[in-house]
């Protein structure tokens, strides 16, 4: 009697999930990872290879040590912030191919925070390091001032926020705002002020048509339009924010890093009302572990594919081996994965129809641009999906893998490993490869489709506007009760995407 094939398809979708255990994640999660590495899950479906970044300009940051800031003033400017010779802080602008200083604080400060305003019609941007007086930056004439006069509370704040045409500046537990449309008078005469929420800030931020003041253990908001009706008013005494540049405001929440993860502060449906999840919960290891590895992290916004980063910063580590967490905003949840090999102590982004412009910094000296590219600055990216061991129909017999077929968007030249995994152990490691050749074919009988610019390409023989090849087969060798597979990209080929794996398996003996 012949044996007879059924077929297994795995959708990928879910992304990553390490709060199940083995078999009840196989069971329950098919197309989940328990390791998605450089792969994004996509909101157009599947996994798909992120972006790589390169150097904003070639030129280095003056200066030595880690980077102290990074700020988008505009579509073609950057400021960017570290420590000078004089071993106080020294803020620069791009200028071609190299960097021009704006000017230098009086001391070296902290990690910069800076907030986009505009009171007269011009476009401005306010810095606060923790230690020096504020810095103000003008847009249209690249220049940057350190107004005088600024009261106690002000001079050293730690973070900034623009509401209801208010500077707002905290420092310790006491936030104090400015006079309406001016952001060097805090003079309580003429409507500035200053209020303390009780405990230490860790950070600020507007949503919703709201202040909400972060601390360690607590969040707070406050509502009214002038000193005459500010008003603040308690959100929760359990939960807060352990880290300010956490914050982001992402798919309509906000987002921010918490001592159990990664939490949202989202609004109910009730007028006034908030909700504090943790849509990290399917990640908690991975958080918790992430937590305790490093002691600095910085955020960011990729705003068209409405998804948040956390990045750990450790001078220590190299940044081949720093990770990341990314969290993609789907209708019902976000969907988690990690990265491996951006190294960033700060970070910023700005977003203007059509075009987004993100940017980041470590050590090294250099600004990088993020989601450019398809390698890590000329470095390989390295895209792991590992799926969940999963028992097919019934975890107690046995099944003999026969082939797998990969449906793949290919941005062009497509290569990856596959490797399998039987039995929620490694019993053998099959090494197939889904290996189409350096220039994408699609298989059209004696044509081929090619890529332009490849060192492959034959001028008058090579065509170019064919569909990519979409679905590559490749035998499998292997038997278990349960099964896993893992696919990598460790190349410098453009993004692809994941789409569905289908295998054909037959069943045999109950063991």
């Amino acid at each position: 009697m012949p044996t007879r094939w059924s077929t297994f398809p795995v959708e990928f979708r879910g992304g990553l999930i390490s709060s199940l255990s083995p078999l009840q994640h196989g069971i329950n999660a098919v197309g989940s990872a328990r390791l998605l590495q450089n792969y994004e899950p996509s909101k157009e479906g599947g996994y798909k290879k992120i972006l790589g970044y390169e150097k904003f300009i070639d030129g280095t940051v003056p200066g030595s040590g880690v980077m102290l800031g990074v700020k988008v003033a505009n579509q073609t400017k950057v400021i960017a912030v570290r420590k000078n010779g004089s071993n106080v802080s020294q803020y620069y602008i791009n200028s071609g191919s190299s960097w021009s200083s704006l000017g230098s604080a009086a001391n070296l400060g902290g990690k910069v925070k800076g907030v986009d305003f505009n009171f007269d019609g011009t476009h401005k941007i306010i810095f606060v390091d923790g230690n020096n007086i504020p810095a103000v930056f003008e847009d249209a004439t690249d220049t940057l001032s350190f107004p005088s006069g600024y009261p106690s509370d002000v001079v050293g704040g730690e973070h900034v926020e623009v509401y209801k045409q208010h500077i707002f500046i905290s420092k310790g537990n006491t936030i104090s705002f400015s006079v309406p449309y001016d952001e060097t008078d805090f003079s309580t005469a003429l409507g500035g002020g200053s209020i303390s929420v009780g405990h230490t800030i860790t950070g600020l931020k507007v949503f919703r048509d709201q202040l909400f003041i972060f601390s360690r253990n607590s969040i707070q908001r406050l509502v009214g339009s002038s000193v005459a009706d500010f008003q603040l008013i308690p959100v929760t005494e359990d939960i807060g924010c352990i880290d300010g540049d956490t914050i982001q405001e992402v798919g309509g929440d906000v987002m921010f890093l918490a001592a159990d993860g990664l939490r949202l502060l989202g609004a109910t449906d009730r007028i006034g009302d908030f909700s504090i999840n943790l849509p990290s919960q399917v990640i908690e290891k991975d958080v918790l572990d992430f937590i305790n590895t490093y002691g600095s992290f910085t955020s960011l916004v990729v705003r068209r594919k409405s998804q948040y980063r956390i990045l750990g910063y450790s001078s220590s580590e190299n940044t081949e081996t720093t990770k990341a967490l990314l969290g993609t905003r789907f209708p019902e949840n976000f969907q988690w994965a990690k990265t491996q090999g951006i190294k960033a102590n700060v970070a910023d982004g700005r977003y203007v129809p059509d075009f987004e412009l993100i940017v980041f910094a470590a050590d090294d000296g250099y600004v990088y641009r993020l989601e450019t590219g398809s390698s890590f600055n000329g470095e390989n990216i390295q895209a792991i999906y590992e799926s969940p061991f999963m028992p097919i129909d019934d975890p107690k017999t046995r099944k003999t893998l026969y082939t797998m077929a990969l449906y793949v968007e290919a941005g062009g030249a497509f290569k990856v490993d596959v490797d399998f995994n039987f039995d929620l152990y490694k019993i053998k490691n099959y090494n197939d490869q889904v290996q189409p050749p350096t220039i994408v074919l699609e298989n059209t009988g004696s044509t081929s489709a090619s890529l332009y610019g490849s060192s492959s390409t034959v001028y008058n023989t090579s065509l170019y506007g064919t569909e990519l090849d979409k679905v590559y087969n490749s035998p499998v060798i292997g038997a278990g009760t349960t099964f896993s597979f893992r696919i990598e990209d460790n190349s410098t080929n453009p993004s692809h995407s994941l789409d569905t794996a289908v295998f054909e398996y037959a069943t045999f003996d109950r063991r």
